[in-house]
């Protein structure tokens, strides 16, 4: 499982390395750039899978058949936000 992910700002492209959590989607990111908030994309779970170079490690897990139920930024899928 990769734990990290270059997050990139869709309105500045400023561009930083970080660290996913690894038991609950990230819903909200500011941006280092300019500051702007940066939210999922409609269908996605967190904005690690929206403005990632890396999906989130729930992601990754469901797609590797880890049993795991993947994020749908639903309460009933087992994520959480942080």
């Amino acid at each position: 499982m990769i734990a990290q992910s270059v997050i990139t700002c869709p309105k500045c492209s400023a561009a930083k390395l970080e660290t996913m959590p690894t038991d609950a989607c990230q819903f909200f990111y500011e941006c280092s750039g300019y500051g702007v908030l940066l939210r999922p994309k409609s269908g996605d779970c967190c904005v690690f899978c929206s403005y990632g170079d890396v999906p989130c490690p729930p992601i990754q897990d469901a797609r590797s058949g880890g049993g795991v139920k993947a994020c749908s930024g639903q309460s009933e899928s087992g994520c959480q936000s942080v």
